[in-house]
């Protein structure tokens, strides 16, 4: 005689919890990616070949390109309503990659190798500052974004992201300056400094705007449309200087705002960092 069917385990709540969501973490694999192909260009850069300029300077397109797939794949996911636990792990870890170990490599590959050729362990240490101080960072902020009350609006410390982007765009400020000479150039002393500075902003208390209240379907005055399509037509018509003086300029102001924000007033902060739909109740206050 047959007894009666055991009854199933409950299904672990965990499981039930786990949303993988198809399009944000696609858009975080490619940061994912961006940031290894970026480490492969690096590692084939050979400063005696002839084709060590073009290495370098792919390897800082792609880490630009993860800044891209990270600028959109959050915001992807806030759009949709498809934001979850998973997703904020995944990203903080293709970010540990894209941001933290392609640049503090490249550093490494192009500058701090020559400077402490009898004692290469100094170079080492130099650049895991830097990696040590973005993966702090990361960890904060996923603490940080679990705890209630929690808006999202301010990062706490230079965004890893930024700070990533900053380095590869004046990197690639500083190539343009000096051409084909670059391997022999003086400009790239500045990148171990520059990446030290970032280092302490990463893991300081100076807080950012996270500008995650900037929604594309808000309704727009006609002034800052009109900004807009004149931005969107600089960037067609002056795309190869784009990369060289906009981004490097972008970045920096991004950095020094950060210490020039507690002196602004609520008004003006409000008008650069938030995006209030004139349809929405109170948005004349």
């Amino acid at each position: 005689m047959n007894g009666p069917e055991p009854a199933r385990p409950p299904e672990d709540a965990s499981e039930e919890k786990l949303k993988i969501y198809f399009l944000p973490n696609l858009l975080t694999a490619g940061n994912l990616f961006c940031g290894f192909v970026a480490l492969t260009k690096i590692v084939e850069a050979d400063p005696g070949a002839e084709n060590y300029f073009s290495q370098i300077y792919l390897a800082l397109i792609f880490i630009l390109l993860a800044c891209v797939c990270d600028l959109f794949d959050g915001r992807v996911a806030r759009w949709g309503g498809a934001e979850s636990p998973f997703g904020r792990e995944f990203d903080s870890l293709a970010d540990l990659i894209s941001f933290g170990a392609a640049p503090a490599f490249l550093v490494h590959r192009i500058v701090l190798r020559d400077v402490f050729p009898e004692h290469p362990e100094i170079g080492w240490f130099i650049a895991s500052i830097y990696l040590i101080c973005g993966a702090f960072r990361l960890a904060r902020f996923n603490v940080m974004s679990m705890q209630p009350g929690d808006s999202g609006r301010e990062f706490l410390g230079f965004p890893i992201p930024s700070a990533a982007a900053l380095v590869a765009s004046l990197t690639l400020f500083m190539m343009w300056v000096e051409d084909k000479d670059f391997a022999q150039g003086k400009w790239r002393f500045l990148l171990p400094v520059l990446m030290l500075f970032l280092s302490w902003m990463m893991v300081s208390r100076v807080r950012y705007p996270s500008f995650k209240s900037l929604d594309l379907r808000a309704t727009r005055t006609f002034t800052k449309t009109l900004v807009a399509i004149l931005f969107v037509g600089c960037v067609i018509v002056l795309r190869e200087k784009i990369l060289v003086f906009v981004l490097p300029a972008f970045f920096t102001l991004y950095l020094i705002y950060g210490f020039v924000r507690p002196r602004l007033s609520r008004a003006w902060r409000r008008e650069i960092e938030e995006e209030v739909d004139e349809d929405e109740p109170g948005a004349a206050d």
